[in-house]
């Protein structure tokens, strides 16, 4: 990964937000998540029918606690590839676990998540007091 250090120095919108707009923008990609789950895979469109839940219902935050949670049994049932809400074109990357125990679990990735992935890894950094020109080692 690509950590954009130019981003270190710089605050995005949402650090500097006060509490009313981090709330309505939540809210806003909240709605927009359930949506998009709901359009795009058929394994949310199902479990969301099952409860009667449809994407305009969720009207605050607090309709998080409406939506069904996803679990690996989940992941597992739509191996490999019915869990993803893009098409396979926009999967630059797949991460999967090593089936250990069952069928392994897949997680892909556009290239806007590597983005954004980078860029809270880069809010992180910043976070703890990381500059521009820090070495950083990940070991896992």
């Amino acid at each position: 990964m690509n950590l954009p250090m130019h981003k270190l120095g710089k605050l995005d919108r949402m650090e500097t937000a006060s509490v009313d707009e981090l709330r309505h923008e939540q809210l806003q990609r909240l709605r927009w998540s359930v949506w998009h789950a709901y359009t795009n895979v058929p394994h949310y469109r199902k479990a969301f029918d099952a409860i009667g839940l449809k994407p305009m219902d969720i009207n605050s935050l607090e309709d998080i606690a409406r939506i069904p949670f996803t679990g690996k049994d989940d992941l597992r049932e739509n191996y490999p590839f019915n869990m993803f809400a893009v098409p396979m074109k926009k999967v630059v990357r797949v991460h999967a676990s090593s089936g250990t125990t069952g069928k392994p679990t897949v997680v892909g990735y556009t290239q806007s998540d590597i983005e954004t992935w980078a860029d809270i890894v880069a809010r992180s950094i910043r976070a703890g007091g990381g500059s521009a020109g820090d070495k950083i080692h990940i070991a896992y």
